[in-house]
């Protein structure tokens, strides 16, 4: 059996995607030079949040995610990102190929909250992989990649912040359910309110919530 290990040594942001993409670069070592026609492989993310520190702020807004602080103890648990496949094309020894991974800024989702937590430093990540390798040097045959194989990773805050920008400059995103969209439209209507901020700014300034 073919010894594989990885490791990510960078990410940046898709200046050029449709919508936020992440692209990780990892590198993929076989054991003794051993030849690999190509592997099909599965990548999990998450996120370890037990490996880094929070200032005040950052504490606050997790309360959603993980309670007070007090609780942390017990309640900062793993938190999944993303699950992906990529197709690696065959190579002898290592090789190094992009891992692209979309993303949401969706607030209901628990990584952008978490993301959108932070204010800098990096994200701890744990990407776990498994799937299927081709090898063989002189003939060919499947090999599993055992499910224990895994890297980690700290992605830098400001790589996130960079992507969000690119495609939600200066703003954020929420998802609303259809009932209380058409109650939104139809309390800007009533007032004549010239944009969604408005309509919003109108709504916390009449519950006296709305930030100076």
């Amino acid at each position: 059996m073919t010894d594989f290990a990885f490791v990510c040594t960078g990410v940046r942001a898709d200046p050029y995607a449709a919508g936020p993409t992440l692209v990780f670069r990892l590198r993929i070592s076989a054991s003794e030079q051993a030849r690999v026609h190509a592997m099909a492989l599965r990548c999990q993310i998450r996120i370890e949040p037990v490996r880094r520190g929070y200032a005040d702020a950052e504490a606050a807004r997790l309360t959603d995610l993980f309670g007070e602080r007090s609780r942390w103890g017990s309640t900062l648990h793993p938190v999944q990102f993303a699950q992906v496949a990529v197709m690696v094309p065959g190579f002898t020894g290592e090789v190094e190929t992009d891992l692209v991974v979309p993303c949401t800024y969706d607030m209901d989702i628990a990584s952008t909250r978490y993301f959108h937590a932070l204010e800098e430093g990096e994200v701890p990540l744990l990407m776990l992989f498994s799937g299927t390798a081709f090898t063989g040097a002189g003939g060919f045959r499947v090999e599993p990649v055992p499910w224990d194989k895994e890297a980690v990773f700290r992605m830098p805050v400001k790589t996130w912040r960079e992507m969000v920008d690119q495609h939600f400059p200066g703003s954020g995103w929420i998802r609303l359910p259809r009932d209380t969209m058409d109650a939104l439209l139809a309390h800007r209507s009533r007032h004549a309110l010239p944009s969604w901020e408005a309509a919003v700014e109108a709504l916390l300034d009449a519950a006296g919530e709305r930030t100076p």
